[in-house]
C-alpha cells in the first residue's frame, strides 16, 4: 500500500495536468504519476522530462532499458524492475537475461554494446566517483556525446526513482507482473 495518496487526474490542474494526461503514452506508470502529483512541480518537471526524452528518441530504447533494469536490480526496486523488465522483453531481451542482468558477462545473448551499457550502469550506480576515462573511450566507440549525457542522466535519475518508489511504496500498476526485489517489510 502506498505511503502517500495517489492523486487522481481530476484533481490536477495547469501544466502538471498536461503531463499527467501525456503520461499515458509512456506506459503503465499511472500509480507513479498519481503519487508524483502530490507535488505538481515534481510531476511536471520530472515526468515531463521523461516524456520529452522519449519523444526525442536520442538513446536507443534497448540501451536505456538495459541501464534502467540494471540500476533497479542493484537497488532492489520492485516497482522499477517490474515496470522495466517487460520493456526489455520488447527490446529483444529474454526474461531470463533480464532477471540475471547483474551476471551479464555470463549471458550469451548480450552483445558487446549491451555489456558496456550494463557495466557503465553498474559503475555509475556503485562507484560513480571512480569511473575512468577508459570507460568513456569505450562508450565513445558506440555513442555520441548527447547519448552519453542522456544515458548518464537516466542512470542517475533511475537511482532517484528507485528510492522514491521504494520509500513511498508506489504500487505496481494492474496488469504488470510484480517482480519482488525489495528487502523492506510491511
Amino acid at each position: 500500500m502506498p505511503r502517500v495518496r495517489t492523486v487522481p487526474a481530476a484533481e490536477v490542474t495547469g501544466e502538471a495536468r498536461k503531463v499527467y494526461d501525456r503520461a499515458e503514452t509512456y506506459g503503465s506508470f499511472s500509480s507513479l504519476v498519481g503519487v508524483m502529483a502530490n507535488r505538481p512541480p515534481v510531476l511536471e518537471h520530472t515526468f515531463g522530462l521523461l516524456l520529452d526524452l522519449k519523444a526525442e528518441g536520442v538513446l536507443p530504447q534497448r540501451y536505456l532499458e538495459l541501464a534502467l533494469v540494471t540500476v533497479s536490480k542493484l537497488n532492489e526496486c520492485t516497482f522499477c524492475v517490474s515496470n522495466h523488465t517487460p520493456r526489455l522483453r520488447a527490446a529483444g531481451i529474454s526474461d531470463e537475461a533480464a532477471l540475471n542482468i547483474l551476471d551479464f558477462e555470463a549471458i550469451d545473448e548480450f552483445d558487446e554494446v549491451d555489456r558496456l551499457v550494463i557495466d557503465y550502469a553498474i559503475a555509475v550506480t556503485r562507484d560513480f566517483h571512480r569511473v575512468r576515462d577508459t570507460m568513456f573511450d569505450r562508450l565513445r566507440q558506440h555513442f555520441d556525446d548527447p547519448q552519453i549525457v542522456e544515458l548518464t542522466w537516466r542512470i542517475a535519475l533511475c537511482g532517484a526513482f528507485n528510492r522514491f518508489n521504494d520509500v513511498l511504496q508506489t504500487e505496481v500498476d494492474q496488469g504488470i507482473k510484480v517482480l519482488d526485489q525489495s528487502r523492506r517489510s510491511a
